[in-house]
């Protein structure tokens, strides 16, 4: 399962970071819209409620993961950016965070004659609430990524996990990185800007092995069927060919031999598991890793039917339009050139 989840967190393509320093007190309540980025929450004093939206679809038996209590030292993660809430208790009025986030800005910039860009003062860090009521400290943040690196596996993760206090004190590297990350604005700015990305990048990475692993993972599987398709023995072992391997000459019949199901059992749990077929999820790689190769590196067209899989050229352009709409020289010339090497790369951008 673990290189299943490194191969499905290696094809997201990592663009920026950003994050803020929270101190609200009651009562409050911020509610935040859909955002293309894995959002985390840590809870460095005090405590919140975490609340999804309603837009957000969940599956009937994990209807009571809508709403969830955050207290000292847990972690909320929204692997896809789903739009949530956070309260001091439930049932408060929401402000939408933009208007927070503008309202900062503002304040920040009348307050200086020549105001620094953001990430070069603590201004443009820390956001406050004032209130009569107890204060809660957290650290928001979230690491954008490109769409084009995402899954279906990885959008049917939860929209909201929640690790408590004594699962996250259980890694000691994570523990530490969000504990070195909840510390305010200090210091060299692109000192700053540089550990945000890549502590929020190791945060990112830790908290969902944690959570997609042992006990939370066990607890997660009866409502979400990712979590099933990412410990099933023999789904696990056709995602890792689909992830790791996807130049070779997949078929499903191959793919079920890799399960060691029968092809006609590896395609109903496949389907109910991933939510799609294991040719559609074997193209979707194919394609995302064509994408990349053809905006992120100098490779010659000639040569990328044959790193994605495909044997043929002119299927792999037939494929290529009907999943981007266009042709691949027409998608490499659209597209901004970003010659970076991804996830790990350093071509990334911050805003503490």
């Amino acid at each position: 399962m673990d290189d299943v989840l490194g191969e499905l967190l290696g094809s997201l393509r990592l663009e920026g970071a950003f994050h803020t320093h929270w101190r609200v007190r009651a009562p409050w309540g911020i509610r935040g819209p859909a955002e293309s980025c894995a959002v985390l929450h840590y809870i460095v004093e005090g405590s919140c409620w975490a609340t999804l939206a309603d837009e957000v679809e969940l599956p009937g038996a994990a209807l009571h993961l809508r709403s969830s209590v955050l207290r000292e030292g847990d972690l909320a993660i929204f692997p896809w950016g789903a739009p949530h809430a956070l309260s001091d208790q439930p049932g408060r009025e929401f402000v939408p965070l933009p208007t927070v986030l503008a309202e900062r800005a503002m304040a920040a910039t009348a307050a200086s004659t020549s105001p620094a860009p953001p990430g070069a003062s603590e201004g443009f860090g820390v956001v406050r609430l004032p209130g009569p009521g107890p204060e809660t400290r957290m650290l928001c943040g979230g690491l954008s990524y490109n769409s084009v690196g995402e899954s279906a596996l990885y959008r049917a993760l939860p929209p909201m996990i929640v690790l408590d206090r004594s699962l996250v004190r259980r890694q000691p590297l994570l523990h530490h990185t969000l504990d070195a990350l909840s510390a305010e604005p200090d210091g060299d700015p692109g000192e700053r800007r540089l550990i945000s990305v890549r502590g929020f990048e190791t945060a990112l990475v830790l908290a969902l092995g944690l959570a997609l692993r042992g006990e939370a993972a066990k607890r997660l599987a009866d409502d979400y069927p990712a979590m099933r398709a990412l410990n099933h023995p023999g789904i696990s072992r056709a995602l890792l060919a689909v992830y790791g391997r996807f130049g070779e000459p997949w078929t499903v019949e191959r793919l079920a031999r890799e399960a060691r199901m029968s092809r006609t059992a590896f395609t109903a749990a496949f389907r109910e598991l991933v939510g799609e077929s294991p040719g559609r999820h074997l193209t979707a790689r194919r394609m995302r890793e064509a994408a990349r190769l053809l905006t992120e590196t100098d490779r010659a067209l000639s040569v990328i039917p044959e790193a994605v899989g495909y044997r043929s050229s002119v299927g792999f352009h037939l494929a290529f339009r009907k999943w981007f709409g266009m042709p691949p020289g027409e998608y490499r010339d659209t597209r901004p050139a970003h010659r970076g090497p991804g996830l790990h790369g350093p071509a990334v951008r911050a805003v503490s």
